[in-house]
C-alpha cells in the first residue's frame, strides 16, 4: 500500500473541512423554519418544499433528478442542504429558532 505524505493528507484534509464548511453554509442560506410556513417545519427557503419531503422522496428511490424535474425551481444545492440539514440534527440537541 503506497505511503500518503503529510502534506498531501493535510491538503485533502483542509479540502474535505472546506467542503464540510460551504455545505453548513448552504444550509443557513437555503433552509428556513418559519412558524408561518408549514407549521414550522424546515423548508427550502421561498417555497413550501420540506425537507422532510426531500428525505422522502430520496429514501423511496428518486434521485436528485427526478426531484429536479418534479420542482424546476430547485437546485441541487437545496437538496444538498436538505440532506446536510437532516444530518446536523441528528448530531446532538440543537434548537432551531424561528426566523
Amino acid at each position: 500500500m503506497p505511503k500518503i505524505s503529510n502534506r498531501l493528507f493535510s491538503s485533502a484534509k483542509n479540502c474535505t473541512l472546506h467542503i464540510i464548511k460551504i455545505i453548513l453554509m448552504s444550509v443557513d442560506t437555503r433552509i428556513e423554519v418559519n412558524p408561518k410556513v408549514m407549521m414550522g417545519k424546515p423548508v427550502i427557503k421561498g417555497t413550501r418544499i420540506t425537507v422532510e419531503s426531500i428525505l422522502e422522496k430520496l429514501s423511496a428511490g428518486q434521485t436528485d433528478h427526478d426531484i429536479l424535474v418534479a420542482h424546476p425551481h430547485l437546485q441541487e444545492q437545496d437538496i444538498k442542504a436538505a440532506l446536510a440539514f437532516a444530518a446536523e440534527s441528528l448530531k446532538g440537541e440543537n434548537i432551531y429558532p424561528f426566523a
